[in-house]
C-alpha cells in the first residue's frame, strides 16, 4: 500500500465544501498540527470560536475526505479555536508535527452555559457538565515543576485503588508525560468505533496519557488550543467505566491548559504539591489560588520530599528545609495531608513502573502516601455525601 503525504492530504482538504452549508473548508479554518505516522494520519482545524459548534458536519467531511485517500488506515480530526481576527484558510506557518494525534475525534466543547456562582469578583463561571460513571474527579497541581507531583498523583491513584475503590489515573501534561514510565504501560489504547478510546489498566487503575500515542522521545509541539482539546477528549471520550475518584495529574503552573481544566472539568477539588522551601511554596501558593478564583475546593497541600532519612546510618537531613508546607497551609486556612520523605526507593520504584505503594506496601514511604489517600477520601466522601467507603481506622487498645 502506498503511503501518502501531506500534499495529497492538503489537496484533498482543499476541495472540501461543509455539507452544512458555511462554505469551503479553506475559507472556514486553518490546518494546522498535520501527522502522519504509519498511515494514521492526525490533524487539528482551528476555526472561528463563534462558529466552531456549527461546524462539527465540516469535521466530519474532512476525516471521511482523508480516509478515502489511498494509504490512509485512519483519521482523527479535531476542531480548535484560533485567536479571534486571525485570518483563516491555508497551512499554518510552521505547522506543528508531534508524534502522534489528538485522541478521539470529537469537536474541542465550548466552556458551555454561565453558571450562577462567581469567582472572587472574576464573573461567572462556565458550567461544568458532569463526566458519566465518574463520580469524583481530584487534581493534582503544584506551581512549578519538580516537586514531584507526578509521584504524589500516581502513588495517591494506587493508594486509592487498594481501599478498594475504583480509581482511574489521567496524564494531563500534554507536554511531558510521565504516566506511561512510571506505571510501565507500553500498549497504545484501542477503540471499538474509532471515536472512544479504552483506558489501559496497571495495578488495578485505569489510565490515559498522551504518551500512549507518541514515542517517548518525541516531543509534543502543539499550540495552546490543540492541547486544551487534547485534554478534553482524553476525558471525555474515553470509556472510563464506573469509577469513585478520577486522579489528574496537572501539568505544573497556572497557564492555558491548567485553566482549561479548572473551568471546564467538574473537578471535586484539589491537591496542591509542595516541597518545604520558600521558593517553592510561593509557586504553589499561586496554583492553590488558581484553584480557589475559578470556585474548585483546595483539598489540602501535601509536603514532598519532606525530609531526607539515611538509608545506612538512619540519620534524617531536612535537605529542603522542613515544616513549610505545613505552616503554609495552616496561614492559607486549608488541610495539610501530608508529609512524603525524599527516599530512593521512590524514585527507583517510579523509574521501573512499580510506584512505591504497589512495590513496598507496608514501607515507611508507602504509608506516608496512603495517608494522604485517607486524607484525600474521607474529604471527597464527605462532600458526595458517602459514607460507605471509609478507609480501614488504626485501633489501639
Amino acid at each position: 500500500m502506498a503511503s501518502v503525504s501531506e500534499q495529497t492530504i492538503r489537496t484533498a482538504l482543499a476541495e472540501i465544501v461543509d455539507p452544512g452549508g458555511a462554505g469551503k473548508l479553506g475559507d472556514l479554518a486553518t490546518i494546522s498540527g498535520l501527522v502522519i505516522k504509519d498511515g494514521n494520519i492526525g490533524f487539528a482545524l482551528e476555526v472561528d470560536p463563534a462558529r466552531g459548534p456549527q461546524l462539527e458536519s465540516l469535521r466530519k467531511a474532512a476525516e471521511a475526505a482523508v480516509l478515502a485517500l489511498e494509504g490512509a488506515t485512519s483519521v482523527t480530526a479535531v476542531l480548535t479555536a484560533h485567536r479571534a481576527g486571525a485570518a483563516p484558510g491555508g497551512a499554518a506557518p510552521g505547522g506543528a508535527a508531534p508524534g502522534g494525534a489528538a485522541p478521539g475525534g470529537a469537536q474541542a466543547r465550548p466552556a458551555g452555559r454561565q453558571g450562577h456562582g462567581h469567582a472572587h469578583g472574576q464573573g461567572a463561571m462556565p458550567a461544568r457538565p458532569d463526566i458519566t460513571g465518574i463520580r469524583s474527579i481530584v487534581a493534582v497541581a503544584s506551581g512549578k515543576g519538580g516537586v514531584g507531583k507526578s509521584t504524589v498523583a500516581t502513588n495517591l491513584a494506587l493508594a486509592l485503588a487498594m481501599q478498594g475503590l475504583r480509581v482511574g489515573l489521567l496524564d494531563a501534561d500534554v507536554y511531558g508525560p510521565s504516566l506511561p514510565r512510571m506505571m510501565a504501560i507500553r500498549d497504545k489504547p484501542q477503540t471499538k468505533d474509532g471515536k472512544t478510546l479504552i483506558p489501559l489498566v496497571n495495578h488495578g487503575v485505569k489510565c490515559m496519557s498522551i504518551g500512549f500515542m507518541v514515542a517517548e522521545d518525541t516531543p509534543t509541539i502543539w499550540r495552546g488550543p490543540m492541547v486544551m482539546s487534547a485534554l478534553e477528549q482524553m476525558l471525555r471520550d474515553v470509556e472510563w467505566g464506573e469509577l469513585d475518584i478520577l486522579v489528574v495529574d496537572m501539568p505544573p503552573g497556572t497557564g492555558d491548559a491548567q485553566l482549561t481544566m479548572a473551568q471546564r472539568v467538574p473537578l471535586t477539588g484539589a491537591v496542591i504539591v509542595s516541597t518545604p522551601q520558600d521558593i517553592a511554596l510561593l509557586d504553589a501558593r499561586k496554583g492553590l489560588n488558581m484553584f480557589r478564583r475559578v470556585d474548585v475546593p483546595v483539598l489540602g497541600i501535601v509536603e514532598n520530599m519532606s525530609y531526607f532519612l539515611c538509608p545506612h546510618c538512619g540519620e534524617r537531613s531536612e535537605v529542603f528545609g522542613h515544616g513549610g508546607a505545613r505552616h503554609e497551609a495552616e496561614r492559607l486556612g486549608v488541610p495539610f495531608l501530608g508529609e512524603v520523605p525524599l527516599h530512593l526507593a521512590i524514585r527507583e520504584a517510579g523509574d521501573t513502573g512499580t510506584p512505591i505503594v504497589a512495590a513496598a506496601p507496608d514501607s515507611p514511604q508507602a504509608t506516608a502516601f496512603a495517608a494522604v489517600a485517607d486524607a484525600v477520601w474521607l474529604d471527597v466522601a464527605r462532600r458526595l455525601g458517602d459514607t460507605s467507603r471509609q478507609p480501614p481506622k488504626i485501633v489501639f487498645d
